[in-house]
């Protein structure tokens, strides 16, 4: 039976479901420094990730009455990662529902799968599968070397610097109002990071973080 665990301190995170994504995101958070909660059926997960995350418990996450066991409740923040059992996945976001997290995750296998999460309770649905491949389709086809695109059709990419910018400074290139994009920053090789100025002067070899609405970013990160 599932015992209580320590209040939730503020930052820290529940992380239901320890498998590939689930797992990924409880390791990812407590390496960015936030206590992580995780719960799992299966106990052969429970014990791998025992001493790696700040508390694991082996627990039925789509039973209410456990979760409150476990102090569910006072976690502002939870992600469901439950993967293949789609029944398991929205009676866990019914249940975090029920008591009233504030901010649910959950990960989609679907689009019919997360429209049932969110009419289920979830805040933010995930397609992790989906995102990843359209991530790779715009690193293998074009100049990106990274790629996030936002819900809102807003996106940041790092991109090598086109041809025509070499040698300039941002203004005499003029870059945003040719393409609609701003150049956030420049990245040159064994050099520190810098955020990008009017009179920054683009140098071959060097790579720009750039944003604005996701096609135009694709357009500009095309250029030769």
């Amino acid at each position: 039976m599932a015992k209580k665990t320590t209040a939730a301190s503020p930052g820290s995170v529940l992380v239901i479901g320890l498998g590939r994504f689930g797992g990924a995101v409880a390791d990812s958070l407590v390496r960015l420094g936030h206590e992580v909660l995780a719960i799992d059926e299966d106990a052969a997960l429970v014990q791998s990730w025992a001493n790696r995350l700040t508390h694991v418990v082996q627990a039925d996450s789509t039973n209410s009455d456990t979760l409150t066991r476990l102090g569910v409740a006072d976690f502002e923040k939870a992600v469901v990662g439950i993967g293949t059992d789609i029944e398991a996945s929205l009676m866990t976001v019914l249940a975090l529902s029920e008591l009233r997290v504030p901010d649910i995750w959950a990960k989609a296998l679907s689009a019919k799968h997360g429209r049932l999460l969110e009419r289920t309770g979830a805040h933010h649905v995930i397609y992790p599968e989906a995102a990843m491949g359209e991530r790779v389709a715009h690193l293998v086809t074009g100049q990106m070397i990274d790629f996030i695109e936002f819900d809102d059709g807003f996106a940041i990419v790092k991109t090598r610097a086109p041809r025509e910018s070499l040698n300039k400074t941002l203004a005499e290139s003029a870059l945003r109002s040719k393409y609609g994009v701003t150049v956030v920053g420049v990245k040159r090789p064994k050099t520190d990071f810098t955020y990008a100025r009017p009179e920054t002067i683009i140098q071959p070899g060097d790579l720009l973080i750039v944003s604005g609405a996701t096609p135009l970013v694709e357009q500009f990160a095309a250029l030769e």
